[in-house]
């Protein structure tokens, strides 16, 4: 696997374990690819800071994350996670279809993502008992198509990486439901690897 010959840095919010930004450091972390972690507090400075960013040209819409890498200025969580990926020769489908797959899972994903954003500060009981709910019996039905543990069998794909974030935050904002067992097996999985446990034994929140 080919790393990087200059240490990328990685722009995002100082909001512990939750996120898109965090999705790019657990890939990061499980990677091996050593980074800047640079973490913005998320309070009344923020407007300030994402002004400077656009100054700077680091961030054409002065938002986070960004990830500098090789020279190179990176925006939008999944289309990085699919950059890092195919640089480094790993973490992708390695056909047209695991690709397509792995693509419709990210797409199910953001949707996940779009709502909930709009219950961070108070998760309703919808979100709790139907949403969730929903969103992990759509995803549930394409990880069973493997043994698993992830998306793609025993290979972890990026996208493993937003799912397995998309079950933390859920439970960080009250929504911890019974897990189908394909996601069980991931979320178990994915705790498990080395360098993730390390880094999620260490991490805030």
């Amino acid at each position: 696997m080919p790393l990087p010959s200059t240490k990328p840095t990685l722009h995002y919010f100082d909001i512990g374990g939750l996120g898109r930004g965090e999705v790019i450091r657990l890939f990061l972390k499980d990677a091996g690819v050593e980074f800047n972690d640079i973490r913005f507090p998320f309070d009344s400075s923020w407007p300030a800071t994402s002004a400077e960013l656009k100054e700077k040209g680091l961030s054409v819409t002065g938002k986070v994350p960004v990830l500098e890498y090789e020279g190179k200025i990176l925006h939008q969580h999944l289309p990085i996670l699919r950059y890092l990926a195919r640089e480094l020769g790993e973490y992708d489908g390695s056909t047209s279809f695991e690709k397509y797959v792995l693509d419709a899972v990210s797409d199910i994903y953001n949707d996940w993502r779009t709502e909930w954003v709009n219950n961070i500060a108070n998760a309703t009981d919808a979100f709790k008992n139907d949403f969730v709910p929903r969103y992990y019996s759509l995803i549930e039905g394409l990880y069973a198509q493997h043994e698993g543990p992830y998306l793609l069998g025993e290979r972890i794909a990026y996208v493993d990486f937003a799912v397995y974030q998309s079950i933390h935050n859920n439970e960080k904002i009250g929504a911890k439901v019974s897990l189908p067992e394909p996601l069980a097996k991931l979320k178990a999985a994915f705790e498990a690897r080395p360098t993730i446990a390390a880094y999620l034994a260490s991490r805030d929140g």
